[in-house]
């Protein structure tokens, strides 16, 4: 029988570590243990941590951090080769539930049993009796997403940042997708109609796209809802120009596709598809909750697949629909993942387990409100990729502003600054938050970076 770890000697391990926000390595644990356990022991007892979910691993060999369960996921390597995903990828925290769910929908696709899709997922639900959110979470989001507008006609709060929301929303989806416009190529493509240099005209049309369907969904905001011209609509926005036949957008397929990376296989039959379609749509419509509105169908029209592609955009800015319309803060996926969002997908795809998307879900519209709502909620301990790079951000900043860049300068300035003295598996986030702090400078704000109003002012000329 193996020998029982004590209890105390883990707890007094995780205590360390709780003391370290940013993370700590397994010397100084070592050295801040007041037992007797060896290197080696210790070594183990942190692996068992780790396979327990109660502490994050970092980095590979000396070079190992640990961290208590937050904000920051630890680097996997694929079950192909031994290359390790990014080093400090942005990860909800997630429940117990959710790391199981993850760590089932990441081995290896020749360990996952194939599936189809399972109607009686769907058929099990009912609106007002089942609840994929608990009430306490509806509470929650309801308390930091409502806003003073929720009395107004529908879409007022969205129209007062509008402008903000534009540009977020069409980023962050469209970044889920693969996209590599950046934050501020975005801004200049939907300002300015200029498209980036080196990149695929189907990413700018993808943005484009999304700018579409967000001013359906804001100027409509008294009409939409979950009918077959919303969500008909919203698919032929999204996919405009992008679907090998042009007749596809804005219909339900009548071909049978298939989804890269999972075990899933959709249904294929389109008098079932057609079927499942509408008890989504009157699902979706009779729930009350706006909050559990917004997570079902961004649950269920993935794992339906009724379109022959660009469904889970359709998901995601269909998800908005019931908070546009109550006037409660937006949901632009801020900070979210592809990894992060893709793994809870793969959940209810394979697995008709909405736990993980859950905990991506309520992460996601705790982030979103951060930056949209009246109501402004704690996240809890300073993000440690910012602090590691506090000093690098505010001098970008500052010499953007201090050289009057413009958004396409600022946007190379930035993108170089970042390969030169950034860690190379830091970079896109690096270049996300200085382009994220740039857009967001204000006179209130300037003393942060060192600048003088007058710096600032000339800076707003060009910049405009």
């Amino acid at each position: 029988m193996p020998k029982q770890i004590p209890k105390d000697e883990l707890e007094a391990i995780l205590a360390i570590v709780a003391a370290h926000p940013a993370g700590v390595q397994a010397g100084a644990i070592h050295e801040e243990l007041e037992s007797t356990i060896q290197p080696r022991m210790l070594q183990r007892r942190l692996a068992l941590l780790v396979e327990q979910n109660r502490l994050i691993a970092e980095g590979r060999g000396r070079g190992r951090w640990y961290r208590l369960p937050g904000i920051v996921d630890e680097p996997r390597a694929s079950e192909e080769d031994d290359t390790p995903v990014a080093f400090g990828e942005v990860y909800p925290p997630i429940s117990p539930e959710g790391a199981a769910i993850r760590q089932a929908v990441r081995d290896s696709v020749q360990n996952r049993m194939p599936v189809g899709y399972n109607r009686a997922f769907l058929d099990a639900y009912r609106p007002n009796e089942t609840f994929y959110l608990p009430a306490q979470t509806r509470r929650h989001l309801l308390a930091i997403g409502h806003s003073p507008d929720g009395q107004r006609p529908a879409g007022t709060y969205a129209r007062q940042i509008y402008d903000r929301l534009l540009i977020d929303l069409s980023w962050n989806s469209s970044r889920l997708e693969g996209n590599t416009y950046s934050l501020l190529e975005t801004e200049r493509l939907l300002e300015l109609g200029e498209s980036a240099e080196g990149k695929d005209a189907l990413e700018a049309q993808m943005i484009l796209n999304h700018k579409a369907a967000i001013e359906l969904l804001v100027e409509q905001a008294d009409l939409v809802g979950f009918n077959r011209y919303t969500l008909l609509n919203l698919h032929a926005l999204l996919s405009e120009n992008l679907l090998a036949d042009p007749a596809a957008c804005g219909r339900l397929r009548t071909i049978a596709v298939e989804i890269h990376g999972t075990v899933f296989h959709p249904l294929a039959v389109p008098q079932l598809i057609e079927e499942a379609f509408q008890q989504v749509l009157d699902t979706a419509a009779a729930i009350y909750d706006p909050f559990e509105q917004a997570f079902f169908v961004m649950a269920h029209l993935p794992y339906l697949q009724p379109f022959e592609d660009v469904n889970k955009r359709v998901s995601r800015l269909a998800a908005n629909i019931p908070l546009i319309r109550r006037n409660l803060s937006p949901l632009s996926f801020v900070d979210v993942t592809e990894r992060a969002y893709v793994d809870g997908i793969l959940g209810v795809y394979e697995l008709n387990r909405v736990e993980l998307l859950h905990d991506v879900f309520v992460w996601a519209y705790e982030r979103s409100c951060a930056r949209y709502s009246a109501v402004r909620k704690s996240l809890g301990q300073p993000d440690p990729f910012r602090l590691r790079y506090r000093d690098l951000l505010a001098e970008v900043v500052a010499d953007v502003v201090r050289s009057r860049n413009d958004k396409k300068n600022a946007a190379a300035y930035i993108q170089q600054m970042a390969r030169q003295r950034v860690n190379q598996e830091d970079v896109m986030r690096f270049i996300e938050i200085a382009e994220t702090e740039l857009m967001s400078l204000h006179e209130g704000n300037i003393a942060r970076y060192r600048l003088r109003p007058s710096e600032y002012t000339a800076w707003r000329e060009t910049w405009k």
